[in-house]
């Protein structure tokens, strides 16, 4: 037999094995192409001067080629193991390490290439529906059009061409230090397994839950005015990554162990023959694999929180957008807003006007509200004893008749709540240069009535019309703040609001007039561009780490292929062993997922109103997609495991 045709056999052979790595080497050849054919693709033009996307993209690119990079040696490096008997032959025939070399290059060389050259067919035809999608996200106008690029093409190739080079640098060097006893002893000697658990598995199993346990605690304090300072809240962001990153690592190497040989030892050492298959097995096998699962949590965890976090700002845009901009048009300038309505006019556009006075009135706020942050105090120039806030009167707002001793407050924001203690009660002393006024704060409200300028970043109280007027008569001129007057316009027909903001843009305002329809478009592009790419990113890790974990489980099943064999012996049927093996891989794929949604759902939990305005829909739909996805490659394994069974006997 020649060298070609048994390379041609070999290729032939191993190919049914790599199915699953051939798939996601042409995905993300598939996917690096369809990113890079984005920058250099002419109809881009227009969403790279609205979003930036250029620039946005090379980033991504360049995460990209990690996360595959890092898959593509990983995935090698159980493969090269797995073929180390194969070697170990080749040497026992005659073939020196450097002919063996050239073969391994030649049958990866015709794999790789060939998964990259259908990779970039499949990212030729995807990249289309990817700017589709990403129009679509971000709400730019344009047509979509097939564009192939040979710039995009070339640097695919040159950046998968880097991979392979390491990749069979790393073969180079394995088949150079092994030795032919060592190659036939190379699989047996990946996993390790220990018998008996130790008194230092137990400590680190118990270190590692309390270890998890308290980030969660402290991610669920951050916001809550226990960190008052920068300096603090630095410090405890740190302290929490490190203790659940630390924990998850000793969640790996010893509290799953831990865990089951409690349940072990309260069956006396009787276990059924799937909790051997499945219990026994994970118990042995996931404190070798622990670094690489707590990678693979930990990056789960990563893409699903930035994910949600991304979807939570890009599903919350109307909902910011109007407590920025309560009106379709918002003015602070009485002669701007007098120009827009003139164009209005002039265009047959009708539409409602909303005026509003506004007072900006020194208040003692002590036993309303407080900083729970000395920055956050800092930055809006919030002292409790004394801050300006902005004042209405209750005929400004729509079926309200206050009482003139009580008052309340609207526009009151999640992220107001997190940084200011705001309670349900309490006294509010104004400060006029007459006499200062004691009123009863009676509650508060979510809806805003005047736009960002007015407010300052703090709700807008609502008072009494004669404690509004009072309240003016007592203003000191020396402290009289612009702007005071608030016009909005809302146009009666939403068929010609388009009309009406491109008229809006047309006059260039200066700053202070604002557009909602301008403000939701620009928070929809540049988070829409986010969730695209995050989105991405986050489905190729899926993939290749489902494809690691998946490699994992065909080794360990033709491992403990003798196990089934015997079993099979003593009467056991194909169904008994996979009532185990299902379980096994519940918990195999099971425990990195839903540790790894844990984790995520902390993170976010504790920062989410920075970004939006919904929590849980956004949550929810971002988690079940995953999940979905994840549980994929779970069923793969235990079709692959069912194969390993039927040929054990």
């Amino acid at each position: 037999m020649s060298i070609n045709q048994l390379i041609v056999r070999n290729l032939k052979k191993n190919l049914k094995n790599y199915y699953l790595y051939v798939f996601a080497l042409i995905f993300s050849a598939a996917l690096y192409f369809a990113f890079v054919t984005l920058q250099y693709d002419p109809s881009m033009d227009e969403a790279k001067g609205s979003i930036k996307g250029g620039a946005a993209l090379k980033a991504a690119s360049v995460l990209l080629i990690a996360i595959v990079a890092i898959f593509l040696l990983y995935a090698n490096k159980i493969f090269i193991k797995r073929r180390s008997k194969e070697i170990g032959l080749f040497q026992l025939i005659g073939m020196t390490k450097s002919k063996i070399f050239r073969i391994l290059t030649a049958e990866n060389f015709l794999l790789y290439f060939g998964s990259v050259l259908l990779g970039i067919l499949f990212g030729f035809a995807f990249s289309k529906l990817a700017i589709m999608i990403l129009y679509k996200v971000t709400g730019v106008h344009a047509i979509a059009t097939l564009h192939f690029s040979a710039q995009a093409m070339v640097q695919t190739i040159i950046v998968f061409a880097v991979i392979y080079c390491v990749i069979m640098l790393t073969n180079f060097i394995f088949i150079k230090r092994q030795t032919i006893l060592s190659l036939f002893r190379a699989v047996s000697s990946t996993e390790s397994k220990v018998k008996k658990i130790s008194v230092l598995e137990i400590i680190m199993g118990i270190l590692g839950l309390v270890l998890i346990i308290a980030g969660y605690y402290v991610s669920s304090k951050l916001f809550g005015g226990d960190f008052n300072n920068e300096a603090k809240l630095y410090l405890a962001m740190i302290s929490i990554l490190g203790s659940v990153i630390l924990g998850t690592y000793l969640f790996y190497k010893g509290s799953v162990r831990f865990v089951f040989n409690l349940i072990r030892k309260k069956k006396n050492g009787y276990l059924s023959v799937n909790e051997v298959l499945s219990l026994s097995s994970i118990m042995f096998r996931m404190k070798s694999n622990a670094l690489l699962l707590t990678i693979i949590t930990t990056v789960s965890a990563l893409a699903i929180g930035l994910l949600s976090l991304t979807y939570i700002s890009y599903y919350s845009a109307e909902k910011t957008a109007r407590n920025y901009v309560p009106n379709q048009f918002s003015f602070t300038s009485t002669d701007a807003a007098g120009t827009f309505k003139k164009e209005l006019n002039k265009n047959n556009i009708s539409f409602k006007e909303t005026n509003i006075e506004v007072l900006h009135i020194n208040a003692d706020i002590s036993s309303v509200m407080e900083a729970k942050l000395e920055a956050s105090s800092t930055a809006t120039g919030l002292n409790p004893k004394n801050t300006s806030i902005s004042v209405i009167s209750d005929s400004s707002v729509n079926g309200q008749n206050l009482s003139k001793r009580d008052m309340y407050l609207t526009g009151v924001t999640d992220l107001q709540k997190s940084f200011f203690k705001i309670k349900d009660s309490g006294q509010i002393i104004w400060k006029t240069k007459k006499e200062k006024i004691l009123q009863n704060y009676i509650g508060m409200k979510k809806d805003s009535v005047v736009s960002i300028p007015f407010t300052r970043g703090l709700p807008t109280a609502v008072v009494n019309d004669s404690v509004f007027r009072e309240l003016k008569d007592g203003l000191d001129p020396s402290l009289k703040t612009e702007p005071s007057r608030y016009v909005g316009i809302d146009v009666t027909n939403e068929n010609q609001l388009q009309k009406a903001d491109d008229l809006f843009q047309k006059q260039q305002f200066k700053a202070g007039q604002f557009s909602r329809v301008e403000m939701l478009q620009d928070q929809k592009q540049n988070m829409g561009l986010t969730m695209f790419i995050v989105g991405f990113l986050g489905l190729t890790f899926l993939i290749t780490s489902g494809c690691i974990l998946y490699f994992k489980q065909m080794d360990e099943s033709e491992e403990e292929k003798p196990n089934y064999t015997i079993l099979r012996k003593l009467g056991f049927t194909r169904g008994d062993l996979l009532k185990g093996i299902r379980f096994k891989q519940l918990f195999n794929f099971g425990i990195p997922l839903v540790l790894g949604l844990i984790h995520s759902y902390f993170a976010v939990k504790s920062g989410w109103f920075l970004f939006g305005t919904e929590l849980w829909t956004p949550i929810i739909l971002v988690m079940v997609l995953y999940t979905a996805l994840y549980s994929i490659f779970g069923i793969l394994s235990v079709v692959y495991y069912k194969k390993v069974i039927k040929e054990a006997l």
